[in-house]
């Protein structure tokens, strides 16, 4: 079954780090391009970071300069490294990527990791 399995989230204080995960169910399967997304309590899920299959990466102009997006070598993870957070930041984190299968590619999201930055 292709899965997208996302880990290091966590509580920080304003001004700490992160860096979350986001890796294929398979070794074989492949991230081809996708994004981050964070949905906030009473808010609606918002995309933080996106990056193509080229590697060509955007952001929200609210993350610019303090997250970076990222693809592993081998293409079977992406990451997304959280600096300077502030406690706007606090959300649900989610991953989603196109997942490549034996040449078919897959839609699919994170179950999504909880990032709380105290003030």
């Amino acid at each position: 079954q292709v899965q997208l399995v996302e880990s290091g989230g966590g509580l920080v204080q304003t001004g700490g780090s992160l860096r979350l995960s986001c890796v294929t169910s398979g070794d074989t399967f492949s991230i081809y391009d996708g994004g981050w997304y964070r949905q906030a309590p009473g808010k609606q899920r918002e995309l933080v970071a996106s990056i193509s299959n080229d590697g060509k990466t955007n952001y929200a102009d609210s993350v610019k300069g303090r997250f970076t997006i990222s693809r592993g070598n081998a293409k079977n993870a992406m990451y997304l490294q959280l600096d300077n957070l502030k406690p706007e930041d606090t959300a649900v984190y989610y991953c989603k990527a196109n997942v490549v299968v034996f040449g078919l590619r897959y839609d699919k999201w994170g179950q999504g990791t909880q990032v709380t930055v105290s003030s």
